[in-house]
Formats: C-alpha cells, structure tokens, sequence
C-alpha cells in the first residue's frame, strides 16, 4: 500500500511531485501514443475534407471630395424676385471609412450583391450566388457529419415540422422594415462570412477581402462587392446635392418657360402698336417690359444656380484610388493543413496525459476510501469486543 503510495503524483505536503509525474507519464506511454496516433488520423481526415478557400482582395484609399462650404451670393436676391428659398451654403455630408464596414455587412447591400451573376466551375453558365446556394451548391463531407450529429436534433424537428414551401430571391419591404425569407436569411449569412473589410489607419488604405471555395469566384465577388461599395458611398455622399440640383432643375424649367412667356408678349405688343404714342399704350409696354425684365433676372439666375450645382454634385462625388486591384488567387488560404494536424495532436496529448493522471487520481482516491472503511470496521469491531468483555 505505500508502495503505491509513493508513485502518486502528489506529494504528502500538497506539492506536484515531477519525478512521480514523469514516471507515470512513462508507465503509460503506450495508452499515450496510441492517443495521439487516433488524434492524428482524425486530424488527418478533418485536414483532407475541409472545405478549400481562396481568398481575394483589393486596396483602396477613399479620398475626400474636392466640395467646399460656398455662399450662393445673388440667391437671396433670387428667392426675394421669385418666392424660392434656395440654401445652397449646406455642409459637406462626409461618410467616414469606419462606416464602410457596416456597409458590407447590411441587409440591402448583401441583398443586392447576392443577386449578381458569377461564374461557377460546376455551373454552365452564370448564376447568381442566391441560385447557386439554393439550387446548386453540395455540402462537404465535415458538413454532413456536423449536420448528423451535433446538428441531428434540428434536422429531426425539421422532419417532424415539414419543409417550409421554397419563396424567391424578392424580400418583401413595409416601409423601412425589410422580411428575409429563410434561403435568403443562410445566403447572406454565407455571404457575411466570406466578405470583410479591413481599415488601416496607419497607412491609410482598406481592404477589401472576399473568401470563397473557387479562385475565380473569390476575384469575381470582390470586384462587385467593391463597385457596389463605391456605389452605396457615392450616393450617399451625393444625395442632398443631387436633391438640391433636381430641386433648381424644376424652378429653371418653370422660371424658363415664364420668361419665353413674358417675352413672346413683349414682343406681340410691340408689332401691334408700333406707332402708337398713347399714355395707355405706353404704360402696358413699359409694364411688359417689366415683366420680362424680372422674368429674364430670374431665369438667368437659375441658370447660374443650376450649373453651381452640376458642379457641386460633381466635386462631392468621392474618388477611390485602387492602389491594388482584385487579382485571382493562385493558394488557398484555407485549409492550413500542417496547422491542423499539428493542433490535433497536440490536443491528443494533452487529453492522454489528462486521461493518464485523471485515472490514477481515482486509483488513490478508491484506495484512501478503502482504507478509510477498513479503519472504520476495525474501529467498531474493537469496540464490539471491549463491550463483550
């Protein structure tokens, strides 16, 4: 009994006994290699079936509009000769790129991205990542094993409840509300996950990096996804001077067909009284003349105003210099094969070596309790037979 008292691992004061460690670490070297073989053929087949990705990307610095904070100096005129209240002195509305990533990630954005055609090797012709992941794409070898057993309680009640009938790539819209049905909700998580965008403040760059299973899909959606980025931010960037550009839009062509107006009258009036000299006639030309005359003011005006803001919408459009393009991957990124296999025997070693001092824990516990009970029954026999005599 001392015997095996001394090969635990744990001294009498508390403290790890090494060498005791050591030599059960040695007594069991076989268990423990056995362990980390079965580890490492696991690892081996999780290695061999993961899924494959490339990875994609592109380098952009966003740079600021050239648009400046400007007075429109003859619009209060303007706006007192035709009742228009134009304020074309309107801070530059500045999307910062902190944001962009926040724009990768929204529903509208990943909506429309998935309904872009791309190229697929197992496709004939272009689809659409939603009709690919819907219709067309296989899960691997690591995702059904996944799917039948950790995920086997969902697939049953998925059984029990029926399929739910199969709905477009259309979500529906109630005012600023947006309704995924459940393929598009796993196609944008899909696309969630394979999509990201990096900002280095220090450089001052982002990237763009798009991951998926072909090379040329990974290119393919990085180039999109970055044109519709340049087009979210642009529109944004533009909407209040593209409003105000519509809004002197519609005031010119008023304001331009009243001074047509006032001016075919002026001219009528003259052939008409050609060598009339009367007060009354006077006084309606002169009132005429007028009338063209603010009628031109105004139309001339506007007509500066509306090339002021063909340019204000011009300088607030923000310029993206692509100093990397997308360029199609030639390595996989993932799976790091010699990293996985590295990391599962490690774990296998790790769960050996627990395994090994776990169970010789519970040897010397059952033995302590053993000899615990039998100091017990001895105990009581003793005081059995003091008070038989």
């Amino acid at each position: 009994m001392n015997e095996k008292n001394k090969n635990t691992p744990v001294a009498e004061e508390g403290e790890i006994d090494l060498v005791a460690l050591a030599k059960s670490i040695w007594e069991r070297r076989k268990f423990i290699i056995k362990t980390v073989l079965i580890f490492a053929v696991i690892g081996v087949i999780v290695a061999l079936f993961s899924p494959t990705q490339y990875t994609a990307s592109t380098k952009m610095v966003p740079q600021s509009s050239g648009g400046t904070q400007r007075a429109s100096g003859g619009l209060s005129s303007l706006a007192s000769m035709a009742g228009i209240n134009l304020n074309m002195n309107q801070t530059t509305t500045e999307l910062l790129p902190q944001t962009y990533p926040q724009i990768l990630q929204s529903v509208p954005f990943q909506l429309k991205l998935m309904q872009n055609k791309f190229t697929f090797s197992d496709v004939e012709e272009p689809v659409t990542l939603f009709e690919y992941y819907t219709e067309y794409s296989q899960p691997g070898v690591l995702s059904l094993v996944k799917k039948y057993t950790i995920g086997l309680p969902g697939v049953i009640s998925k059984a029990i409840k029926g399929d739910e009938e199969k709905t477009s790539a259309v979500a529906t819209q109630d005012g600023n509300t947006i309704r995924l049905t459940k393929e598009q909700e796993e196609v944008r998580k899909i696309i969630s996950d394979n999509i990201s965008l990096e900002i280095n403040d220090q450089d001052g760059f982002i990237q763009l990096n798009s991951s998926f299973h072909e090379a040329e899909l990974s290119a393919e959606v990085a180039q999109k996804a970055q044109e519709l980025l340049q087009e979210y931010i642009t529109d944004f960037k533009i909407e209040k001077a593209s409003e105000q550009l519509n809004f002197i839009e519609e005031r010119y062509k008023e304001k331009k067909k009243e001074f047509q107006e006032a001016q075919a009258a002026l001219a009528a009036f003259r052939d008409r009284n050609k060598n009339v000299t009367s007060a009354m006639a006077l006084t309606e030309q002169e009132r005429l003349q007028n009338e063209y005359q603010l009628a031109f003011e105004v139309y001339s005006n506007l007509a500066q105003q509306l090339e002021q803001a063909r340019i204000k919408v011009k300088e607030d459009t923000p310029v993206f210099s692509v100093i990397q393009p997308v360029t199609v991957p030639q390595e996989r990124t993932k799976p790091k094969r010699k990293i996985i296999l590295i990391i599962w025997i490690f774990l296998g070693g790790i769960v050996a070596i627990g395994w090994v001092f776990a169970s010789q824990y519970l040897e010397t516990a059952k033995e302590h309790w053993k000899e615990i009970d039998t100091g017990n029954k001895e105990n009581n026999n003793s005081l059995a037979e003091n008070s038989e005599s």
